[in-house]
Formats: C-alpha cells, sequence, structure tokens
C-alpha cells in the first residue's frame, strides 16, 4: 500500500477548485444584477454591511496561514500531508469555505443585489457533496482516528 502522506499519494478528488465554485455563480449574478437590478438592503446599507462582511471573511486567509505552518497544500486537489486542527481550525473544519461564503456574501450586500444570494445554497450544495464530504472521506482514511476525534469536536460550519 503507497504511503498516503507523500507528495504522490492520491488526493480527495476534488475535480474544480472551490474559489471556481464561488466565482462563476458570483459573476452570473452580478451580470444579471447589471440587467435586472434587484436590492437586497435598503439604499445605504449595502456598503457598510458588504464591507464589515468581507472582513469577517478574512477569517479563510489565516486557514491558509494554519496550512503553510503546517507544511501542507491548502489546495484540495493535492495530497494532504498534515491534519491542521489550530488556529480557524478549532472553531471550525471549514474555515477557508466560510472564508468564501462571507467573501461572496460581502461583495453581494456591498453590490446590494439579491441575485448572488440566490445563487448561494446551490453553492452551498455543490461544496457540500463535491468538496467537503470527499475531502472528509480522504481525511478519515488519510489520519483514521485521529481526524475522527477532531470531527467530533469541531462543527464543520460554525
Amino acid at each position: 500500500m503507497p504511503d498516503v502522506r507523500s507528495p504522490s499519494a492520491p488526493t480527495a478528488g476534488i475535480r474544480v477548485p472551490p474559489p471556481i465554485i464561488y466565482a462563476v455563480p458570483l459573476v452570473v449574478g452580478l451580470l444579471i444584477h447589471r440587467w435586472h437590478p434587484i436590492r437586497i438592503l435598503p439604499i445605504g446599507l449595502g456598503a457598510p454591511i458588504g464591507i464589515g462582511v468581507l472582513l469577517l471573511g478574512m477569517v479563510g486567509f489565516s486557514a491558509v496561514l494554519s496550512f503553510r505552518r503546517a507544511k501542507t497544500s491548502p489546495k484540495p486537489w493535492k495530497p494532504t500531508t498534515a491534519l491542521v486542527t489550530d488556529g480557524p481550525y478549532r472553531l471550525t473544519r471549514n474555515p477557508m469555505y466560510l472564508g468564501f461564503t462571507l467573501l461572496y456574501l460581502g461583495i453581494a450586500f456591498w453590490v446590494n443585489s439579491v441575485w448572488p444570494v440566490f445563487f448561494l445554497p446551490l453553492i452551498l450544495v455543490v461544496m457540500q457533496r463535491a468538496v467537503i464530504a470527499r475531502e472528509e472521506a480522504y481525511l478519515a482514511t488519510l489520519f483514521g482516528d485521529e481526524y475522527r476525534a477532531y470531527r467530533r469536536r469541531v462543527r464543520r460550519w460554525i
């Protein structure tokens, strides 16, 4: 059996990078907004709320730093060499995806458009089925009881 922690090890099998899963519907929503704008917030609230939510989304950057410190790739289509459980991973198993979600919402609020928010449930379903479920199965295979204990201790999102 090959060492699953080696750089040539199998991966979680993620086919589409998560930033693309968020970016495509965001761009589509913003384009629809150009042709048919529908506000989600009262006039004057979009920018301050959007900026606040964008700032909360920076949690994803601290998650990347945690991966760098552990000397493993944050790219889910590459092999994982360490189980990261410190930094924001103490509070959520998916701080990068939580960060992407908050950045996405922050942009939607800042532009003050309902359309990107309309697509968010679809994004979350795709993320759960095509990314998170695969990652969790991969990590359980790779790290066994250590990962299962981590899953019991820490919630998936918040």
